[in-house]
């Protein structure tokens, strides 16, 4: 016959157990919050390190489209408090240009939703994307700053850079970075620009997950882990790249991304 500590030894396990696996989501929260933060902003491409991670830990994975549009929103709530001052001073015209430079990025998404997240199951074409993203980071190191100023035509071609980041492993801010800076673009200027796009973006795509997931469940303290690391990591990023962009040391980012591409072609 079992003696009162032994009756409440299973108890205590599955206490434990349940403590554990508690402390783990919350970690695995902050852990994606991030990877989506630093890699969001960072020109070595978010969509590109998620694959990745997910190919080589299997345990890592995003719990859902709606914590993916928390992660996004964080990054987005990123780029709205690191500019805050800027974007209170925009004026219409410079509105103007950041909704050209999203017509592309709609067109693309709207008309190849299907074949695009087709492209999210192949490691190896995330390998390959990321060794283009590796080019587009190192020319932009070596190319002399510019002075020209945003317009119109700038918009747009920035924009179509930005449609062709959706591929996983092409980074959103180096491609759009690259072209801005390669129009003739100041470094500064070009990235403000890059990331003040990203918004339109971020919020037309997310808001159409949130509208078509509505009355489904949420874990409000996972989520909110995520939503805070996400936000930090992004706005930590910014910072991080703008000062990258007028040094040398810039061209370090394009050396990350040939490693992790290999890597993945190696998988």
């Amino acid at each position: 016959m079992l003696n009162g500590q032994e009756a409440i030894l299973p108890h205590n396990r599955l206490e434990m157990q349940i403590w554990y696996d508690g402390y783990m989501e919350l970690f695995w929260a902050a852990l994606l919050g991030l990877v989506q933060g630093f890699t969001e902003f960072l020109p070595v491409s978010s969509s590109g390190h998620l694959v990745i991670f997910q190919r080589l830990l299997p345990s890592f994975s995003q719990p859902g489209v709606l914590f993916d549009v928390t992660l996004h929103f964080g990054t987005l709530f990123a780029v709205l408090f690191f500019f805050r001052k800027e974007i209170f001073k925009l004026s219409p015209k410079y509105l103007g240009y950041l909704v050209l430079g999203t017509i592309p990025v709609v067109i693309i998404g709207f008309f190849f939703k299907d074949q695009i997240e087709g492209l999210f199951n192949s490691v190896k074409l995330v390998g390959a994307a990321l060794l283009i993203t590796a080019f587009l980071n190192f020319f932009t190191s070596k190319k002399r700053e510019g002075k020209k100023e945003i317009n119109g035509f700038f918009a747009f071609v920035i924009g179509i850079f930005q449609a062709i980041a959706i591929i996983p492993g092409i980074s959103r801010s180096g491609a759009t970075i690259f072209a801005g800076v390669n129009l003739g673009m100041e470094r500064k200027k070009a990235a403000t620009f890059s990331f003040l796009l990203s918004v339109p973006a971020i919020l037309g795509a997310n808001l159409l997950e949130i509208i078509s997931n509505l009355g489904k469940p949420v874990d409000f303290g996972f989520y909110s882990i995520g939503f805070i690391f996400a936000f930090l990591a992004g706005f930590l990023a910014i910072g991080l790249v703008l000062k990258l962009l007028q040094s040398s040391r810039y061209r370090l980012l394009s050396y990350y991304c040939i490693a992790l591409g290999v890597v993945a072609l190696l998988l």
